[in-house]
């Protein structure tokens, strides 16, 4: 029997770092509660803006 071992933890742990920081940027600069929580919903689709951004700036 083979063993087979996931090593995706660094990128898991590269997602879980940058949805704490872009978490706390996002509710630190929201003006008021909804805006909190919608800073909260693209702190957990960060990645869909930098790929975006990245794209963007390539010129792709």
């Amino acid at each position: 029997m083979s063993e087979h071992i996931n090593n995706n933890a660094p990128s898991g742990a590269v997602y879980g770092l940058g949805l704490i920081g872009a978490a706390i940027y996002y509710i630190s600069t929201a003006g008021s509660f909804m805006a909190g929580v919608l800073g909260f919903l693209k702190a957990l689709i960060w990645p869909v803006f930098l790929v975006y951004e990245a794209f963007s700036f390539f010129g792709s």
